[in-house]
């Protein structure tokens, strides 16, 4: 008989699962948050009409026409799919002037926290890497520019250098700059007694690139969602900057410049105050939207 020959060859291991792509984790996490892909596609849907808007605009931003004066949107009784959000007091499209506006609207989002994030990063990791007096000295101003009304110093700063669009983005950029500096030197404090930051250090690490090789990429995560909210901030100060006059300058057509103009036409022609309200409502909502998105996608607290 013959006999059966039982194998010998041990099992292969099963292998590991290979982690996810932290691209792919980090829009899973993203996704997962219904408000934040619509705040994203608001964002991006604004950001291509700004881009696109000296072509898709039906008309020029301050061409005007005598002949159609506070003309009220395509649907209401009296007006016309030529213009179809209406027309302001001296004829102008507001559609088109929307679209435009929304090129300044984001410029002055985008320059402001650029302006606030590379200030705000360098004294925050200044302040939280050489503590003592110079710490104390900078936070203490911080401080203070908190404890201020943001709106009314950003209107006291304004006046000081003159009205204007870059005054303006100038004064909410130093508004908002406290906010970045806090954030960047918690997060230094909480990262230089790390024990990769001491190997660094061990092995002749300068300080410079203790600060920006090792230190700051780590420190990027809160700065992504501060900023997000912060383009919010910017647009919605700019915009009532620029409603009290302080702002961008007429004919320039600036959301904020825009109500201002309308002001004494609410109650006869309500579309021109309507749209440009609504438009900044959208805006800053979205950005919104989009900055509790990213919090949740990179606190690993938030995540499910």
């Amino acid at each position: 008989m013959s006999t059966a020959t039982v194998s010998t060859k041990p099992a292969m291991p099963a292998t590991a699962p290979a982690p996810p792509h932290p691209l792919r984790e980090f829009w899973n996490y993203f996704s997962a948050n219904n408000g934040a892909v619509a705040g994203l596609a608001i964002v991006v849907l604004v950001l291509l009409v700004a881009l696109l808007a000296p072509w898709i605009a039906p008309y020029a931003p301050n061409q005007t026409d005598t002949s159609v004066f506070l003309k009220p949107p395509f649907w209401q009784q009296g007006g016309s799919t030529a213009h179809l959000l209406g027309t302001d007091a001296i004829g102008r499209d507001i559609l088109s002037r929307l679209m435009h506006g929304a090129r300044l609207s984001l410029v002055i989002g985008v320059a402001v926290v650029a302006i606030s994030v590379v200030v705000g990063t360098v004294l925050g990791l200044l302040t939280g890497f050489f503590r003592g007096i110079f710490e104390i000295a900078v936070m203490r101003l911080m401080d203070i520019i908190l404890t201020l009304p943001s709106l009314l110093l950003a209107i006291v700063i304004v006046a000081i250098l003159g009205p204007g669009l870059m005054n303006a983005m100038l004064a909410v950029a130093v508004v908002v700059l406290p906010h970045y500096v806090r954030i960047t030197r918690a997060a230094v404090i909480a990262e230089v007694s790390r024990d990769y930051v001491t190997a660094a250090r061990m092995n002749g690490a300068s300080r410079i690139r203790l600060m920006f090789s090792e230190i700051l990429p780590n420190c990027t995560a809160p700065l992504i969602v501060q900023a997000s909210l912060g383009v919010s901030t910017a647009i919605l100060d700019a915009a009532a900057l620029g409603f009290l006059g302080l702002g961008a300058q007429p004919p320039s057509p600036e959301w904020g410049t825009m109500l201002a103009d309308a002001r004494e036409f609410v109650l006869r022609a309500w579309w021109v105050v309507t749209f440009p309200g609504l438009a900044i409502l959208i805006t800053v909502l979205a950005f919104n939207l989009l900055g509790d998105g990213l919090r949740d996608a990179f606190d690993p607290k938030l995540k499910r």
